[in-house]
């Protein structure tokens, strides 16, 4: 029975690395068939099937195809030309996708900036885009206009919905403009190592970075996912990330739309309605990050949970302590994990249902993939090398960084972010040999004996908080702008039940500091995932010899109250900062008080 089961675990994996490796193996960088081209073929030949259902409309692939080309001509119309940049600011809505497909077929990139960000990383991320041009909603127009002043250069904010003062109503102005496919000379001498678009990162440290998504990397993640999860036009995959993030806007749309499968969109996540809208919308597949699962598996049993057609759940994230339980409870016949860096060159798939492994790379494959693990020293933060000076191959169960040999090729080209320095700063070299390159992940992993690759941490001060990375200097640096902070010490704590690490903010504070104020300078300067969840009042900052923040002691105090001296406090969805009791503290670790 074990050759039995080690058999069928293998034709599994071989079946889905062959069906990925079918569509991704004609990708090529100096190719001029680019991600557009590969969305208008889906378009012609699927063009009556729909293609996408959001709050109960649905386009058909030819709407779908005729709304982008609207977003192509307006495009062409404010002399856009190809390499600009337009900035996308929205929350998912149907038009979402359409605009970056449509700018694409005139060459122009499209900078998909986080809907959750607010002040100085907002701005941040419109300068680094380079756009003089930015699409908004109603939902999103008041943040923009509060980060307005911060903006290094004009840029004309263009609304779908109301427009009030400068701003221009884009809904009246794609009236005039033509459904017909632009003119392919817009593109003319562009080749798919072109960037399509820009994926913001926030990497390991610092603010946001701009990943340049080329049109390779775009149809990598497309036409990837359009094999590994074996889609086909009867399917329809529920959708509620983000689709400014590469899992939602790129691996399930290519999974769906490639195939001639549909979309089944929402504006946002929420546990309650997830279950009944599959159910109502027949859905087949969903795609997840790993706080998702969590948040389903923690929510009553409810008369839906097996009622739906869902055959497949495809992301990651997703912790090995629910991985059976999502499967058992929800009667999910199967899941697919994968593991991928947007800025670099590294991705796997756990074809086989292998519970807590992010991918495979057995032995008798190991040539053919790019991935290796490299011992590496947590404490100085950097590889290990021998007396050679080259970097030492992490063995079997041993702890790890995970990296990806640097090439030509479609798979193992490099494009890094927009900033050359920051890519720079991702690169190792000399590391099996002389003259080598290889992207460096900064993820800590392990494998075992047969190829399973699990994943273990960040390296430095970036923790993961509602499936976004915060950066400790990014959050440290906002909340130093408050009134009476003095000094900020900025780390994560693990909260039960919770994925991730929640934030948590050291505070050395002045006779200004205010509660009432530091709680509107943070719901004003970041965003809701990198608001520290928790406060502590600090005599002073304990450092290392290199003047960093200590930063472990804190950590291994937590949150408790029995444990720490001196003012403590939990941010209060409502109500802003409150002084953490003994009491409160048991009903958040008992899980009655959300987080």
């Amino acid at each position: 029975m074990r050759l039995k089961a080690k058999l069928q675990r293998e034709w599994r994996f071989l079946r889905g690395l062959n069906r990925t490796l079918a569509r991704v193996k004609s990708i090529a960088p100096q190719s001029a068939n680019l991600v557009c081209d590969d969305l208008q073929a889906a378009v012609e030949t699927w063009r009556d099937r729909p293609a996408m259902t959001f709050e109960g409309r649905t386009l058909t692939y030819g709407e779908l195809d005729a709304a982008a080309n609207r977003f192509a001509h307006w495009g062409r119309g404010l002399n856009l030309r190809k390499g600009q940049t337009v900035a996308l600011f929205m929350p998912n809505r149907m038009e979402y996708f359409a605009v970056w497909y449509g700018l694409s077929k005139i060459g122009v990139v499209t900078a998909l900036i986080n809907s959750q960000l607010t002040g100085q990383a907002l701005a941040h991320c419109l300068n680094a885009s380079g756009a003089a041009h930015l699409i908004v909603d109603s939902e999103t127009s008041p943040t923009f206009e509060a980060a307005r002043e911060r903006l290094e250069r004009p840029m004309q904010q263009w609304v779908l919905g109301p427009a009030h003062g400068d701003q221009r109503d884009l809904v009246q102005a794609l009236k005039s403009c033509s459904q017909l496919p632009p003119d392919k000379s817009a593109r003319e001498d562009m080749t798919a190592r072109d960037t399509a678009l820009l994926i913001f990162t926030s990497g390991t440290t610092g603010l946001p970075k701009a990943a340049r998504i080329t049109h390779v990397r775009a149809q990598l993640y497309m036409r990837g996912f359009a094999g590994s999860t074996g889609a086909k036009p009867a399917d329809r995959i529920y959708v509620t990330l983000p689709l400014y993030h590469a899992t939602g806007g790129l691996c399930a749309m290519g999974a769906a739309l490639l195939n001639g499968a549909s979309v089944v969109l929402r504006r946002r996540f929420s546990a309650h309605h997830f279950w009944p809208e599959i159910v109502e919308e027949g859905c087949t597949m969903f795609v997840y990050i790993g706080e998702l699962c969590r948040y389903l598996v923690n929510q009553p049993p409810g008369t839906d949970d097996t009622r739906h057609k869902i055959r497949l759940a495809f992301g990651n994230g997703l912790r090995p302590d629910i991985w059976r339980e999502l499967k058992t409870r929800f009667r999910i016949p199967e899941v697919l994990e994968f593991y991928g860096a947007t800025e670099g060159n590294v991705s796997m798939f756990n074809f086989d249902g292998r519970e807590g492994a992010i991918g495979r790379v057995p032995k008798y494959l190991r040539k053919k993939f790019n991935i290796r693990l490299i011992q590496f020293d947590v404490e100085s933060e950097a590889p290990i090398r021998g007396t050679d000076g080259l970097c030492i191959a992490a063995g079997v169960g041993q702890i790890g960084e995970c990296i990806g040999q640097i090439g030509g090729d479609a798979r193992s080209e490099y494009t890094g972010y927009a900033d050359k320095a920051a890519s720079e700063k991702k690169i190792l070299r000399d590391v099996f040999e002389r003259g080598d390159a290889w992207f460096a992940t900064g993820d800590l992993m392990k494998t075992d004996a047969d190829g399973y690759f699990y994943f273990v941490d960040r390296i430095g001060d970036t923790f993961r908080w509602k499936g976004e990375n915060v950066s400790t200097n990014e959050v440290a640096e906002r909340l130093l702008a408050a009134p009476g902070v003095l000094e900020a010490n900025i780390y994560g704590v693990e909260v039960d039940g919770a994925d991730g690490r929640a934030g948590m903010a050291g505070l050395v504070t002045g006779p200004e500091f205010e509660l009432a104020t530091f709680s509107e300078t943070v719901r004003r300067e970041l965003p809701s995932y990198a608001q520290p969840l928790f406060v502590r009042i600090l005599p002073a900052l304990e450092t290392t010899g290199t003047f960093k923040p200590r930063k472990m002691d804190l950590i291994a105090d937590g949150y408790d109250p029995a444990r720490i001296k001196g003012p403590l406090y939990f941010h209060d969805a409502k109500k802003g900062y409150v002084k953490l009791t003994k009491g409160l503290f048991e009903k958040i670790t008992a899980g009655t008080v959300k987080v």
